[in-house]
């Protein structure tokens, strides 16, 4: 829906800087900026009621699915993080791709990033069609994380305005993240909405790796 959105409140002359037709580094932004008002309480308590007495979804119950939110997240970002730092190392692979030894690449290279043990990667390089597939994610897996910084943070201008539903936050989250398209560089329409660049420490808060964001 939040691709939907993307599409739908696009305001660009040109089809082909509408819409999702944007950096990889911002296309997953509007879609994960949304996800954050579904778990909020007043969301879940409209919708989420009990399909017998109706009686909307306990406090308790959200505050606990909160809190499980953040179980692993330590062990899914490394995860996550190790296959993107590998799709940068591999593209910069020189070699003939026809001579390379893949596991013996992969191991090296795990052995360089010092790769905890007891974790593995959640996509080996035999499998790792995000890579190949096409040239759109192609020394680009790091976007997803990438995008949770930037939703993490742009979520905050929501919270910190005492409203997540505030409508001048909103107006600008329009103007800026789903209206424009590709009309200007992503870092300066992050800009123009937040005020300044994006920080991690949203990120790191809302996995649970960080107990206060930087305002």
């Amino acid at each position: 829906m939040g691709h939907a959105h993307h599409g739908m409140l696009s305001d660009a002359t040109y089809g082909r800087l509408a819409s999702t037709n944007v950096l990889t580094d911002f296309v997953e932004l509007p879609s994960q900026l949304l996800e954050h008002w579904f778990a909020q309480p007043e969301i879940l308590q409209k919708y989420a009621k009990h399909y017998q007495t109706g009686a909307p979804i306990p406090i308790e119950l959200i505050q606990k699915l909160k809190a499980a939110e953040t179980f692993q997240q330590g062990f899914a970002t490394i995860e996550y993080t190790i296959c993107a730092l590998m799709d940068m190392a591999l593209h910069h692979e020189v070699d003939d791709y026809d001579t390379l030894d893949l596991l013996e690449f992969e191991k090296k290279q795990l052995e360089r990033l010092g790769m905890p043990q007891g974790i593995v990667m959640r996509h080996r390089p035999p499998h790792f069609l995000h890579l190949f597939a096409s040239e759109m994610y192609a020394a680009g897996y790091y976007v997803y994380l990438w995008a949770e910084v930037l939703d993490a943070d742009a979520f905050g201008a929501f919270e910190e305005s005492g409203n997540i539903f505030d409508p001048i936050v909103a107006e600008k989250a329009r103007k800026y993240i789903y209206s424009a398209g590709n009309t200007q560089d992503p870092e300066e329409l992050f800009r123009l909405f937040r005020g300044r660049d994006p920080k991690i420490e949203f990120m790191l808060k809302k996995k649970g790796l960080a107990t206060v964001a930087t305002e």
